[in-house]
Parts: structure tokens; C-alpha cells; sequence
């Protein structure tokens, strides 16, 4: 029996070496029915649990849309407290990273962190108006994901008098 087998103990594994045994554990894979179980398994996580995560992508653009315009806002209200008035529709958001001629006493730095206005989530500007149509000061807004005025679902536009 010792010519067969030897044995090795150590505190923490044992190991049996067999001329027998070792050739077949070195041979031993995944057999294809393994695979195909494997596969299978993969593919009903991935049709479960992908449209829940790809669903996920347009609320998480429209919350950023809305922290953006929020982030705006609080820079338009610094640079009307800085110069008595809102930037007009032709000056734009750009009075709020470049001194426009008529702002007195504008903030060295600008207004809007990175010295840039940001783009919407979509990758367009923000459209800005003053005075506004909905509200006396200015409307802001981003136009969604079709990138026109109007729209519902995911081409909804993201208004600045709209966001509670």
C-alpha cells in the first residue's frame, strides 16, 4: 500500500497523492451541460435585471437636468443681488462665467463653479429667457431628450416653474 499511496499531514491541509488519481483530477473541466446551465442562468438574470437598470438612465438624466437648474438658479440670484438685475436673454447664462458690459459689480470668478455653463444632460445648452413667460424674473429650462420645446415621457422638457 505505501507503493500506491502516500500521505502528508500539516496543521492546516492534508494531501494524498495516487498515481491513479492524479492523472484524472488534472484532466477534469467543465463538461458542455455545465456551460449550457451556466448560460442559461446568465441569461435569465440578464433579461430580469437589465430593463430595470436601463430604465433607471432617463430619471437619473432628469434629476440631474433638475439639480443643474437649480444650481443655475442659485447662481442667477448672486449675480441679481451683485448688480440690481437678472442677466438679459442676450447677455444669456454666459454673464454668469464672462462679465457682460452692463453687470457693475460682478463677482470675480463668476458665478458658476469650473468658470463654464454647464450643458443639459443631453448634451444641449439651457435655454434661458428674461424677463420669462412664466415667471417675472426668467424661465430656464432644458428641452429633454429630443432637444425641442414640448414633449412628454422622456422627451418632457425640464422647466425651472415646474420643479417642486
Amino acid at each position: 500500500m505505501n507503493l500506491f499511496f502516500t500521505s502528508r499531514c500539516t496543521p492546516f491541509r492534508t494531501t494524498v497523492r495516487s498515481h491513479a488519481l492524479s492523472v484524472s483530477v488534472m484532466q477534469r473541466g467543465f463538461t458542455l451541460i455545465e456551460l449550457l446551465v451556466v448560460l442559461v442562468i446568465l441569461s435569465v438574470l440578464a433579461t430580469v435585471v437589465g430593463p430595470k437598470l436601463f430604465g433607471q438612465t432617463e430619471s437619473a438624466r432628469r434629476n440631474t437636468a433638475i439639480a443643474q437648474i437649480r444650481n443655475i438658479e442659485s447662481a442667477l440670484a448672486l449675480y441679481e443681488l451683485d448688480n440690481g438685475a437678472f442677466p438679459t436673454t442676450e447677455e444669456g447664462l454666459r454673464a454668469l462665467v464672462e462679465q457682460p458690459g452692463s453687470a457693475k459689480n460682478w463677482r470675480e470668478g463668476g458665478y458658476l463653479e469650473k468658470g463654464k455653463v454647464p450643458k443639459d444632460p443631453w448634451g444641449s445648452p439651457y435655454v434661458y429667457v428674461s424677463p420669462g413667460s412664466h415667471t417675472p424674473e426668467y424661465d430656464l429650462e432644458s428641452y429633454g431628450a429630443d432637444g425641442a420645446d414640448g414633449g412628454d415621457r422622456k422627451n418632457a422638457d425640464v422647466e425651472s416653474w415646474n420643479i417642486e
